[in-house]
């Protein structure tokens, strides 16, 4: 089984074949997620794809898996979670139909996934639709790699981590694909409470941050994950710890430290303590890299800032109301 930090070496020689299809992950990321189909994956545990969106990712997986000598795909299967549709709070794009546009029928572009998937479909098995309805919370079995490409809400990352955190193992390799987006602080500061149990592969590939589990991970650590159970102080430190061992991408291109700064501001943010969160935020204007790709984050934060009473600050309340609907 090779090591994931072996994985970056062979980034540069991999060629994906021209009908992979249309994906919102960067060619790198790509790459990354056949080498691992290819050499990482044995099947002895589950290999799960949450967001799997127009099948781009999980061709890529996927076709590694059909290289693997050690991926029984009689007996093993890539677990692909996704709505499989466009529409308010899906995330998706109309790109993922075939025709690039939906259908004046049909909002759902299941059967182009399908089709797009011919090559690999007998070994996936799909799973449509809202992901608390989707996902068993019964099903305790082991998981060897898991892909979060699906945590774009707080309410989604709670069902991750209730139901497939806690079913990660030494060895088990889990990839974040959103960790480059600053309003997800949830994917930072899980990850920061996480850091005794995990080994990092190597610097995030594009907006995916990679990592091993190396320790069993603690049900107290997976609770308090999953219940969102600790302070805006608290998170705000684990991100810190965060940005002691992640520094810039793999291409030299996203200044990580800097975004999870940014995304100390969303934490801030969601607690309602706007003003906190644009003494995080401003600061961060002058950055460059942030400056032309997030000043719709900063005008979001200056906005909340501007419309608050003076002095305002989350009520218990509050704090209660948006911790039961998910709305961090």
């Amino acid at each position: 089984m090779t090591p994931l930090s072996k994985l970056y070496l062979q980034l540069d020689d991999v060629e994906l074949p021209d009908a992979i299809p249309y994906s919102q992950v960067s060619a790198w990321e790509l790459r990354f997620l056949y080498l691992l189909g290819r050499h990482r994956l044995t099947g002895e545990g589950k290999a799960i794809e949450l967001g799997s969106g127009g099948g781009g990712s999980t061709y890529a997986f996927a076709l590694g898996l059909s290289e693997n000598p050690d991926f029984d795909k009689e007996l093993n299967k890539l677990h692909a979670y996704d709505f499989f549709r466009v529409g308010k709070g899906t995330f998706a794009s109309e790109k993922f139909f075939s025709a690039g546009v939906a259908p004046a029928d049909s909002n759902s572009f299941l059967d182009d996934f399908k089709e797009k998937l011919k090559p690999f479909i007998d070994f996936i098995e799909l799973h449509p639709g809202d992901l608390w309805n989707t996902s068993d919370p019964e099903d305790h079995s082991p998981i060897e790699f898991l892909h979060v490409d699906i945590a774009k809400t707080a309410r989604v990352f709670r069902c991750v981590a209730e139901r497939f955190l806690p079913r990660l193992e030494p060895g088990s390799v889990l990839l974040h694909q959103d960790f480059a987006s600053p309003r997800l602080p949830w994917l930072h500061y899980s990850t920061g409470l996480l850091l005794p149990y995990i080994e990092i592969a190597g610097p995030p590939i594009r907006s995916t941050l990679a990592f091993e589990v190396v320790k069993p991970i603690p049900q107290h650590v997976l609770r308090a994950i999953a219940e969102d159970s600790y302070t805006t102080d608290k998170k705000l430190k684990l991100m810190s710890a965060v940005q002691d061992v992640v520094d810039r991408d793999h291409t030299d291109g996203i200044p990580f430290k800097a975004v999870i700064e940014l995304a100390k501001a969303y934490v801030a943010h969601y607690d309602g303590d706007h003003r906190r969160a644009w003494k995080i935020a401003e600061p961060l204007t002058s950055d460059e890299y942030l400056d032309r790709t997030r000043k719709d984050h900063f005008a979001q934060l200056r906005k909340a800032l501007d419309g608050a009473p003076p002095g305002s600050r989350p009520s218990g309340l509050s704090k209660l109301v948006r911790k039961v609907t998910g709305r961090a």
